[in-house]
């Protein structure tokens, strides 16, 4: 199905705003339709600051937390951080660790296994714990919805603190302590990632061991060094780029180029990124499926021993290692994608009168399911849930679309699972085999009675008309201070003028699936590239003329730079 443009109407206020901040008319365009109309918010977004990070105060329960751990670190109880496979549990992880181990605290991590264990806390893994001598466990990334597995802890003498950002259910577990922005009064930044729930709380421990409101300068230090982790998370972890969370993604972007942490060099060594100025693509691209493969092909506890523990030996050992993780792993996500998508077409399963797309297949991977999930909503506009079942249970993870809530569609269909867990984009969940089918239809009907056909319609939203003649190499580079860009604030994406074509197109790349191009409005022209869309090659060569939605970037070859087209679609 054809995208539908939708291109943002001119902002009546937009060059006098301009005028007034002293920037080009196109970025106070691209900053209005951010939401950002207010000269002194414009301020804000242009130059970040961080002391605009709210304090740890203002989110619910983390003094609290902090208290508790601080006693126990005083008292040296051993400590274990129990965190998600993922990147955002990761460098949860590894931000707590690193802290408490500067302060001498007794401290450990434990990740389950994703194939043996499954998400979140885990009875057996608590009662283990406890026989190994803890006393304390601290979540990361999990655990706001294991009711059962809180009062295991409480029976067992465990003290429980939860840190999370999932959404809750009704009722909260029975923890010592829970950290999360949506309890309570709630956090004024209500999207904060795990990384970021886990720097909150590890501020306000520094605090608390400071014993005041300003921390020792080795652990200021430390905590302005974490901001790297914390991108890390905010960006793998998909939340918007808005206010904190773009803070957080900007600063730690800049540090994790000078990071002295061993893990954080060898990663992004291992990536060819070690010369590179590197923004949140290389993040969302390179560097969090390297973190994330540890955790989908075998165990989690690598990735986490390179950002905590690892000496720099180690850590490009483990690094090595996470590559040829990350290649296996994307194999696999070809074979498994290409078999979902047979099946939805040998099944028809997206035609009008199913709105999402459940499948579930004997000995898929629990670890690509969630990428192979995003891809078929990529493809065919629906929420989609794919299911692996092994060892006689189901164990799968949906992707949605804007006008769907999955967790919330989750909850609707409760009856039929055995545990799911998410927010309104990604969830996972747990389904006894027998109860796939019945789940697949109430799901399916769910999506039939909420989405209405213009809600599957593929759309492209575009900042602005643009003409060639305006792209120029410093409005490009002006662009650029609208980053980190990802869910919320999304690269400046135009529409052209017509075009006609300068040249003959051609197919390039390895596959002969990438579109070269030469386009002229007759007064300027400029090359263009468009990935993976061989598919227009024809109806370009016989209409010659079209508009084109488009991304502007920057090429240097041979020492000159020059603007080109990262073409998204074309319309004729």
């Amino acid at each position: 199905m054809p995208a539908e443009w939708t291109i943002c109407p001119p902002w009546s206020r937009r060059d006098d705003f301009a005028r007034r901040l002293g920037i080009s008319p196109l970025v106070a365009q691209i900053l209005y339709n951010r939401g950002v109309v207010e000269a002194e918010d414009a301020r804000r977004f242009l130059k970040p600051d961080l002391n605009a990070l709210y304090p740890p105060e203002t989110l619910p329960g983390a003094v609290e937390a902090a208290e508790l751990i601080a006693r126990r670190i005083d008292e040296r109880r051993p400590i274990v951080i129990y965190g998600d496979y993922d990147v955002d549990g990761i460098t949860s992880i590894a931000i707590l660790w690193q802290l408490l181990s500067r302060v001498g605290a007794d401290v450990s991590f434990y990740i389950p296994h994703r194939m043996e264990e499954g998400y979140g806390l885990n009875a057996d893994a608590l009662r283990q714990l406890r026989r190994e001598g803890v006393d304390t466990v601290v979540t990361v990334d999990c655990g706001i919805t294991a009711l059962e597995e809180a009062r295991v802890a409480r029976e067992l003498g465990l003290a429980l603190v939860v840190t999370d950002h999932h959404m809750p259910l009704a009722s909260l577990p029975e923890a010592d302590a829970i950290v999360h922005p949506r309890i309570g009064p709630g956090s004024p930044n209500p999207e904060i990632c795990g990384a970021g729930v886990a720097f909150k709380l590890a501020w306000a421990i520094a605090r608390r061991l400071s014993r005041g409101e300003k921390v020792t300068p080795d652990l200021r230090q430390f905590l302005l060094d974490a901001i790297a982790l914390v991108a890390l998370g905010t960006i793998a972890d998909v939340v918007p780029l808005l206010g904190e969370n773009r803070l957080l993604a900007g600063f730690g972007l800049k540090s994790l180029r000078t990071s002295t942490m061993p893990g954080l060099a060898a990663l992004i060594a291992s990536a060819n990124l070690a010369d590179k100025r590197l923004n949140s693509d290389d993040v969302g691209f390179w560097l969090a499926p390297r973190l994330n493969a540890a955790g989908r092909m075998g165990h989690a506890r690598l990735a986490a021993e390179l950002l905590t523990r690892a000496d720099a030996a180690r850590a490009a050992e483990i690094a090595r290692f996470l590559e040829s993780q990350n290649r296996s792993r994307q194999a696999l996500q070809r074979r498994t994608f290409e078999e979902a998508r047979e099946e939805i077409e040998r099944r028809n399963l997206a035609s009008d009168a199913r709105r999402a797309i459940v499948l579930a297949r004997e000995g898929w991977h629990p670890g690509v399911i969630g990428i192979v999930a995003s891809r078929v909503v990529e493809t065919y506009n629906r929420p989609t849930i794919l299911i692996g079942v092994n060892g006689g249970e189901g164990q799968g993870s949906g992707r949605s679309i804007r006008h769907f809530h999955m967790h919330q569609a989750l909850t609707d269909c409760a009856e039929h699972l055995l545990a799911y867990g998410g927010h309104a984009m990604a969830a996972g969940l747990r389904v006894a085999p027998d109860r796939i089918e019945t789940f697949t239809e109430a799901f399916v009907a769910r999506a039939n009675q909420l989405l209405t056909g213009r809600d599957l319609q593929p759309t492209l939203r575009l900042d602005a008309e643009v003409p060639l003649e305006a792209l120029t190499e410093p409005l490009v580079r002006d662009l650029e201070r609208l980053g980190p860009f990802g869910t919320g604030n999304p690269r400046p994406r135009f529409a052209s003028l017509p075009l006609t074509l300068a040249s003959e197109p051609r197919l390039v790349g390895r596959n002969a699936d990438h579109l070269q191009l030469h386009f002229t409005d007759g007064r300027q022209s400029r090359k263009a590239i468009a990935f993976g869309r061989k598919d227009l090659l024809e109806p370009l060569q016989e209409k010659r003329r079209c508009r084109v939605a488009f991304e502007p970037i920057l090429n240097s070859f041979n020492g000159r730079t020059s603007v080109e087209l990262q073409v998204l679609d074309m319309a004729f």
